[in-house]
């Protein structure tokens, strides 16, 4: 019988045809009250000129994970790592790239506008786009349909948690995160519902100070740092 470091050593992969792998992220803010993804205009063929997804092949050698490939690609194009990532789908097939079959695995990612707003004005090949304008861009592979996964997976988990502050600043009020709720979800939600939510998730502390919100002051608070995100059993729309 031959053992497994034989087999390995006479091991030739090239006699097994292999798809193209990369990874590829969603990567989400909100800005001016609108909420936009990240595209970067492809600088070489296939589809030169086109805007698509932060990704790239896995670097094999440095990379760990498809994680740390999404990791790096991010932050390459942000300067920062996103305060959120956390994995999407895995999309596939024979037609979706034009140099074979190919496969992506997607990642949906949350990043403050603020973090990496004067990184992302400084490159000319990578822009915010509103989602509700992403009919007018010519997108390149499927990521029209990446995207749509990722918006559709962002307001899910947002019915169900508080995923949106890590759309926000390092310190926000409860106003923040209401707009930056309602504008994901797309419809307005009860204050009592959510700053019950808040209070029950365990997430988050006073920071000591406040801003001025018109003739009130509001508190600031801030995630507790190393805290998990809070998952509910309950609907928010449905409280």
């Amino acid at each position: 019988m031959i053992t497994e470091a034989e087999y390995l050593k006479n091991y030739d992969a090239s006699r097994y045809p292999s798809p193209l792998v990369t990874v590829d992220s969603v990567l989400f803010t909100l800005h001016q009250q609108v909420l936009c993804v990240l595209l970067v205009e492809r600088a070489s063929q296939p589809q030169q000129g086109r805007w698509g997804l932060p990704g790239g092949f896995i670097d094999i050698e440095g990379d760990r994970s498809t994680r740390d490939t999404a990791l790096r690609k991010l932050t390459e194009k942000t300067g920062v790592s996103p305060s959120w990532l956390e994995q999407l789908d895995t999309f596939s097939g024979p037609d979706r790239d034009p140099r074979g079959w190919s496969l992506t695995i997607g990642w949906f990612a949350l990043i403050a506008w603020s973090a990496c707003e004067s990184h992302i004005d400084s490159v000319n090949d990578v822009k915010w786009v509103p989602v509700s304008q992403l009919q007018d861009v010519d997108l390149a592979f499927d990521h029209a349909q990446i995207i749509e996964a990722g918006l559709h997976r962002l307001r899910q988990k947002t019915m169900y948690s508080l995923l949106p502050v890590y759309c926000l600043p390092d310190t926000f009020t409860h106003a923040q995160l209401q707009e930056a709720t309602e504008i994901i979800l797309g419809q307005p939600i009860q204050r009592k519902s959510l700053i019950r939510r808040f209070d029950a998730s365990g997430m988050f502390e006073e920071t000591g100070e406040s801003v001025a919100t018109g003739a009130r002051k509001a508190r600031l608070w801030r995630r507790k740092p190393g805290v998990d995100i809070h998952l509910f059993s309950r609907n928010l729309l449905a409280e």
